[in-house]
């Protein structure tokens, strides 16, 4: 079997990269030799089985330029280390650079698409340009089967779908009291401050909340750039005493436990974790239905309630009705762990085992 060299250039605190510790650590267990090409510099070989080692730029400032500067220095770095080696790739990010050096190498490629095409599919030239190079990869991994189906109609691409992995094991974790104990109604999101991620939507639904005399405490977990935007809107509005900015959280799961409500309002996804965690923790989810995984996820409509997006009107009167009547929505919750199976770590990590392995 050839060595497996994972290509990832920029590593943040997202989702993508909880599916790459865990894939991970699965692989760390099938494979004699596992190379991670990043530019990272806050990672360390000590997190790592010993036969994962890291290829990175000997300089840590890398890894504060541009993400296109991250992608051309690790497209480098494959083309360095691994000239007349037999290897397989298995490209999170930049899969266009990594699928060009695997020609250079002579290499198989799996490139894993994460987030829907909608993000940077805008036009016919785009459309061409990616349909061309994507093409050229021996496997294309999708996280949903809505996100399959949407590569098949837009590209005419066949790809393979497998769930991201997560551990659900039911073990309690020590649960932490992020909200204070007053009585109100809870409400946690978790994400990055992007315009993907659309907070300004839950934002503009907090003032409806507020005008309409809804007692309510919402908290939004993650860092980005649009934290001064949507800092101003929370003063401009007077909306300090409701709604707080509370950055980075490591845990995420903990933090869910202590929340009444999860609401997601991305403009875009692959397949949120966060929704998936919340399900596993039995959380009553409100979600944007965008493309792709949410809907999937929540069954449809069966597992949580999904509304339109942007639509900030529509989100307060999900909010409103689960305010007014809580059972609805945790019945729903509740009937969601009987269907968490379809995640399961050790099951769709070995779909990505048996994928490598056959190339």
């Amino acid at each position: 079997m050839s060595r497996l060299v994972i290509f990832i250039p920029s590593i943040e605190n997202g989702g993508v990269e909880k599916n790459l510790y865990l894939l991970l650590e699965y692989f760390s267990k099938k494979f004699k030799k596992i190379n991670l090409v990043t530019t990272s510099s806050t990672l360390k070989n000590s997190r790592f089985k010993k036969n994962i080692k890291l290829i990175r730029p000997k300089l840590s400032t890398w890894n504060k330029k541009s993400r296109i500067y991250q992608y051309l220095i690790c497209f480098y770095l494959l083309l360095k280390f691994f000239r007349n080696k037999k290897i397989t790739i298995l490209s999170f990010q930049a899969n266009v650079f990594v699928i060009i050096a695997s020609f250079f190498l002579n290499s198989k490629v799996i490139i894993r698409l994460n987030t829907s095409i909608d993000k940077y599919i805008n036009n016919i030239f785009q459309k061409l340009f990616y349909k061309f190079f994507y093409s050229l990869a021996d496997i294309i991994i999708v996280n949903s089967l809505s996100f399959k189906k949407i590569l098949q109609n837009q590209l005419n691409l066949r790809s393979i779908c497998i769930y991201n992995p997560i551990k659900l094991n039911t073990s309690k974790k020590k649960k932490i009291n992020f909200f204070s104990k007053f009585k109100y109604l809870k409400i946690l999101t978790i994400g990055r401050l992007t315009d993907q991620k659309d907070h300004m939507t839950l934002l503009k639904c907090g003032v409806l909340l507020k005008e309409n005399n809804i007692h309510f405490k919402i908290y939004i977990i993650g860092q980005g750039y649009k934290y001064n935007e949507l800092q101003e809107f929370i003063k401009t509005k007077k909306l300090t005493k409701y709604i707080k900015l509370a950055g980075y959280k490591p845990f995420a799961s903990s933090y869910i436990s202590s929340a009444d409500l999860f609401v997601l309002t991305s403009k875009y996804e692959g397949l949120p974790n966060v929704l998936i965690e919340s399900q596993k923790l039995k959380k009553p989810i409100i979600s944007s239905n965008c493309n792709t995984g949410p809907k999937e996820i929540l069954g449809n409509g069966k597992y949580g309630d999904l509304f339109k997006v942007g639509d900030y009107k529509d989100l307060f009167k999900k909010i409103k009705s689960f305010h007014n009547n809580k059972k609805i929505l945790m019945k729903k919750s509740l009937l969601a762990t009987k269907y968490l199976n379809r995640f399961n770590y050790e099951k769709n990590c070995f779909k990505y085992y048996s994928l490598i392995k056959k190339l």
